[in-house]
Parts: C-alpha cells; sequence; structure tokens
C-alpha cells in the first residue's frame, strides 16, 4: 500500500472532485463517492491492498469517544 503523497497534482485532483459533486444532493455526492471508489478500487486491482486500504481508512477514521481531561 502506497501511503506517501503519489499523485503528481493532488490540489488539481480535489478541486475535480469537489468540482464533481457541485449541485448534487446528500445523497448524489455519497452515491458519487461510493462509485468512484469502486471504480479506483479496479483500477488497483490486488485485493490485499484494497484491504490495507480499508483498514487504514478505518483507523484513521476513528475517534477516541474518552472525554477530553
Amino acid at each position: 500500500m502506497i501511503t506517501e503523497p503519489h499523485i503528481p497534482d493532488p490540489d488539481a485532483f480535489y478541486a475535480d472532485w469537489l468540482a464533481a459533486h457541485e449541485g448534487l444532493s446528500d445523497t448524489e455526492s455519497a452515491d458519487l463517492n461510493a462509485r468512484l471508489v469502486l471504480l479506483l478500487a479496479n483500477q488497483c486491482g490486488d485485493q490485499a491492498v484494497l484491504r490495507e486500504c480499508i483498514a487504514a481508512a478505518r483507523a484513521s477514521g476513528t475517534r477516541s469517544t474518552s472525554p477530553a481531561g
């Protein structure tokens, strides 16, 4: 799994991604993201790498629920 920046122009990619969501409802945006994930996963095509990516995305999105002290 590649974790270092690998996109030649990440800002342009992000801008294109945001632009694709313009005018969409929340549901349409979620559907667009799901289709994009599936297309990108198909481009990767490596089941082991995809599982690593799922685990990494899940771990990076997990927040502690303990109160700040």
